[in-house]
């Protein structure tokens, strides 16, 4: 906001000059003047000085004076004719003198300097110092100078000069606009009380809008509850600080309350508002506000621009608003506004989404739209809604109409393709020609698509031989069903060519396509070109899983490629790929065979406690190659895991345990797999019954038993055995209970 004052006789045009870099002190304008040469690096021009006070010295009177300096460039060659002029008798400086030398020093940034001669102008109390001052402050903001016109509001403020509130609010405006510290907002703000200056609702929308960048929400949304206490209400400008700093600083709900509160005031709204809100509130996915706002704008007659119907209609399409999306489309082609073309793809997909296709044809009709892209939209609709029939007289009504694009025969084709109705494609794809439509890569895509959904994926590489040979490129859902097919037909070698070519163009293939060449590939042996593959698929984009890696070990251990394998490992690990089943097993299988009993541990202990579990078969591999290096008491807690959370472990698996647990010298721990077994009704295998035997006969030297003696071990279980007198079972005498 500028300042509206009296125009001054001292305030015709002045010029910018260009900040000096000179230090100097503050001095009193009365008849003591100091000044000090030492301290200013650049002296003041000797002869301009000289020649000015030549001038003066006949006719010194304040307008001269305000004339020269006026005209002196150099600042400190001004300030010192300014204080001469102060030492001479008769002379008295006027408003005009000083609003000069201050203006001068304000504007080449000498704050302290001219902080001084403003405060001697205050105290000399000149007729018209008060619009001086005013002016001064009005010049310094519209400079950008707001430091230099805070430093006069100070001045005049405790000169008892009457300061309005615009003034304040010109200030507070300028600070909010350069981002001023808040602490400057809160200095004029005290200077305006002190003053006894009631604010006004602008001054208190400036205040909010400082503690909003400063953030601080809190204080700021405080102030604009008590904004009526204050004797002012919150005005559009208010709610627009409000809602967009809550929005920017994604407090959305927040925003909503207090819009809401805004309508229940029925606040006046402005241009600006709306402007600004409307987009906001489409953006963040807010229909319901947003078509709220759009109508207080149309019923206050302010008319809405491109943007704001842009946004609001596809905000509104989004959300499938179809009866407002209509209203606002047609109010913008009332207001003489020419809706861009996606705006009709827009409103057509509500349509299309909400299957009401026969209300989107007669819309087509009643607003006279010849936009292909809507018509493209429809055609769409149709096939995704299974209305082939209306679907193909569409496309012959927009041939006949020219409105039919190569597109438009895609969008039936490809439809027609997917759901292997080749005989009707062909019967297309003659009217396409006829009606001057060239097929174009879509349209052999969809060609493709459509002999690999009908099994000839012979005819399909034939197409993609023939898009090759123009240097022309399929659609990645093409090249994925094409690549899948071939692997299908055990065509891998073909299929790898096809990804070779795109790859090198690109496309990247979907990751479970890619996977089944890679399986493809290292079936037929190949897996040196499959690990070529992949360095590939990692340069062109394409996507694939651990399983990939998994089939690629496993067509390395089929090789005895244990090296290579490791490498295969340490690619994983650099990438951060998560282990599969498989690839734990094979690798758990490959350690073993190199003797790395650490790894072959630490990967089974990885795989159980991932939540990984071998089929029963797969767990009896790895506890044989865990048990070939006696280390199976370093797996018994994920064995235990095992036990707990499913019944994997078989009968070979539990006598693996057994005797090997038993080997290594945990024989607790055996005896309490061999409890598991014999609860299970499972008979122990030769190797665990060997071990009874054994310690049978250990027992019998133990306890001095012949050979001939009646007496006998009786399991009843693998912690308790008995040694018990056959001819005395009944009477139960002499049994003598032994705990392993």
């Amino acid at each position: 906001m500028a300042l509206k004052l009296r125009p001054l006789a001292f305030s015709k045009g002045f010029p910018i000059w260009v900040s000096s870099t000179a230090y100097l002190s503050s001095i009193s304008c009365a008849k003591t003047i100091e000044t000090h040469p030492e301290n200013n690096p650049d002296p003041p021009n000797l002869s301009e000085f000289e020649l000015n006070i030549q001038s003066l010295k006949t006719k010194l009177v304040p307008d001269n004076l305000a004339r020269v300096l006026d005209n002196t460039d150099d600042l400190s060659s001004a300030v010192k004719l300014f204080k001469w002029a102060s030492l001479q008798k008769r002379f008295t400086h006027t408003a005009e003198t000083y609003f000069k030398i201050v203006l001068k020093l304000g504007l080449a940034g000498n704050v302290k300097e001219m902080e001084g001669f403003c405060h001697h102008m205050v105290k000399d109390r000149c007729p018209g110092v008060g619009e001086a001052l005013l002016e001064l402050i009005d010049v310094f903001v519209r400079h950008g100078r707001v430091s230099e016109a805070v430093k006069v509001l100070v001045n005049m403020t405790a000169g008892g000069y009457r300061v309005s509130v615009e003034t304040f609010n010109v200030l507070l405006g300028a600070l909010v606009k350069e981002k001023r510290d808040f602490r400057d907002m809160v200095l004029v703000y005290k200077e305006m009380v002190k003053a006894g200056v009631l604010p006004t609702v602008e001054t208190l929308n400036y205040l909010i809008e400082g503690l909003l960048e400063s953030d601080r929400f809190e204080s700021a949304l405080d102030q604009y509850r008590r904004m009526r206490k204050k004797g002012c209400s919150p005005n559009s400008r208010t709610f627009e600080i409000i809602i967009q700093a809550l929005i920017a600083k994604d407090r959305m709900d927040e925003a909503v309350v207090v819009l809401n509160e805004m309508f229940e005031l029925d606040c006046q709204l402005d241009l600006s508002f709306y402007t600004c809100i409307i987009p906001l509130l489409c953006r963040e996915n807010k229909p319901a506000e947003g078509i709220r706002l759009f109508k207080m704008m149309r019923a206050s007659d302010v008319m809405p621009d491109s943007q704001i119907y842009g946004v609001l209609l596809q905000c509104l399409c989004k959300n499938l608003y179809l009866d407002d999306s209509i209203k606002v489309l047609e109010d913008m082609i009332e207001t003489g506004l020419t809706p861009p073309s996606h705006v009709f793809v827009d409103v057509m997909n509500v349509f299309c989404t909400l299957g009401k296709i026969d209300d989107a044809l007669k819309f087509l009709e009643d607003k006279h739209i010849l936009e292909t892209s809507a018509y493209d939209v429809l055609l769409e609709g149709c096939c995704n809604t299974g209305k082939i029939t209306i679907a193909k007289d569409l496309l012959v009504e927009m041939s006949e109409r020219n409105l039919a694009d190569c597109n438009s025969w895609n969008i039936l084709i490809r439809w027609l393709c997917e759901n292997a109705r080749i005989r009707e494609v062909f019967e297309l794809l003659g009217r396409m020609v006829v009606s001057f439509s060239i097929p174009d890569c879509a349209t052999y895509s969809a060609l493709v698509v459509g002999n690999c959904r009908i099994s000839n994926h012979r005819e399909a590489l034939d197409i993609f031989q023939h898009v090759r040979a123009k240097y022309w490129l399929l659609d990645p859902t093409s090249y994925s069903e094409l690549v899948k097919g071939l692997c299908l037909e055990e065509m891998a070698r073909e299929a790898a060519d096809v990804f070779y070519y795109m790859s090198s163009n690109g496309c990247s293939l979907q990751s479970s396509s890619f996977n089944m060449l890679i399986k493809g590939i290292c079936e037929t042996g190949k897996v040196i070109e499959a690990i070529r593959l992949q360095k590939l698929a990692y340069y062109s984009g394409t996507f694939y899983a651990s399983s990939t890696y998994s089939t690629i070990l496993i067509g390395l251990s089929r090789l005895d490629k244990t090296k290579e394998q490791m490498i295969i490992l340490s690619k994983m690990l650099v990438e951060g790929c998560n282990f599969d089943l498989d690839a734990y097993c094979i690798l758990i299988q490959s350690m073993s065979e190199q003797n790395r009993v650490k790894e072959c541990v630490l990967l089974f202990s990885m795989m159980v406690s991932k939540g990984l579990e071998p089929d029963s078969e797969r767990l009896v591999s790895l506890l044989s190659c865990i048990d070939k290096h006696s280390q199976l008491h370093r797996i018994l807690g994920s064995i235990h895991n095992l036990i707990r959370n499913s019944e994997v472990l078989n009968s070979t698996a539990y006598n693996i345990l057994i005797h090997g647990l038993w080997k290594e010298g945990y024989k607790h721990d055996a005896n309490r797999f061999l409890d598991m077994i014999l609860e299970k009704g499972w008979v122990p295998d030769a190797k665990t019954h060997a071990l009874l035997i054994g310690f049978w006969e250990r027992l019998r030297v133990h306890f001095f038993i012949s050979p001939q003696s009646t007496i006998g071990l009786v399991v009843i279980s693998p912690s308790i055995l008995i040694l018990e007198d056959t001819e005395e079972r009944l009477t139960g005498m002499n049994k003598i209970r032994v705990r392993n």
